[in-house]
């Protein structure tokens, strides 16, 4: 598999993200029946903008990709704030929906490079040290 390929691809759909939730953040909070949290969609945006630069130009570094996993925690954190305030919005499900699926392949693509290039991911050195 190609990581730094799937790690690119990550990187223009953060870019994408990052400008959504940057310049829409009253659209988003509004889907998601929390009016009044768009300085913190607008600050996610611009982590997302951030790691997605990152990746673009550093694809191979597995460290990017890291980042992204720890963005997306607090992605997931926040979702599961809004679910807990509004357990029947079917948007808020949809989008922790989406959140878990694109963890689970950061994950697989911080491991895959980490692999690739010899490293060990942060948890594994943290636990050998």
């Amino acid at each position: 598999m190609n990581y730094k390929t799937i790690s690119f691809g990550l990187g223009l759909f953060s870019v994408a993200l990052g400008l959504a939730e940057t310049l829409a953040p009253k659209r988003i909070t509004s889907a998601l029946d929390s009016e009044g949290h768009e300085t913190l969609v607008r600050n996610f945006g611009l982590r997302e903008l951030a790691t997605g630069a990152a990746l673009l130009t550093a694809p191979a570094a597995a460290t990017n990709v890291w980042g992204r996993v720890a963005g997306d925690a607090l992605d997931i954190g926040a979702l599961g704030l809004a679910a807990r305030s509004n357990p029947r919005n079917g948007a808020v499900w949809g989008a922790l929906g989406l959140v878990l699926g694109i963890t689970l392949v950061d994950l697989l693509t911080a491991r895959g490079l980490d692999a690739q290039t010899g490293k060990t991911s942060p948890r594994r050195e943290h636990a050998t040290a």
